[in-house]
């Protein structure tokens, strides 16, 4: 599975479709990291946003480094996946939500802190 997402990544780095260290959302991926009980970021992301060109660089930054490398990434189109953002009951781009355990444990909207996202993800891990 390790090797497949890191294909996945490698594939979208080369095709120019990289998002900033995060998998594209598909709502299987998301159903099975969470059977898996692995830690999840959803980045609810548009394209024209700065707060959201502001965060992917913080983001992918952090993911990975070796303290967030157990973090599964999975980036929301804004503008094209509504239904999905809908149902992370998201009400902007720019939101930010991390889950443990198959839980929603903490989220943000606009933060372009990078200890801001530091805090979030933490609570993927920690549980802080």
């Amino acid at each position: 599975m390790i090797h497949l997402c890191r294909t996945l990544f490698l594939f979208l780095m080369l095709t120019g479709l990289s998002f900033a260290g995060e998998e594209a959302f598909t709502q299987a991926a998301f159903d099975q990291l969470q059977k898996d009980g692995k830690p999840i970021l959803v980045a609810i992301h548009a394209d024209w946003c700065p707060t959201c060109r502001a965060q992917a660089p913080i983001v992918s930054k952090l993911i990975k480094q070796d303290e967030f490398q157990a973090i599964n990434a999975l980036r929301v189109d804004f503008d094209q996946q509504k239904e999905v953002v809908k149902e992370f009951k998201a009400t902007a781009q720019s939101t930010l939500i991390v889950f443990k355990g198959g839980q929603e444990v903490g989220r943000s909207l606009g933060d372009t802190t990078e200890d801001g996202i530091r805090g979030l993800l933490n609570k993927t891990l920690l549980g802080k």
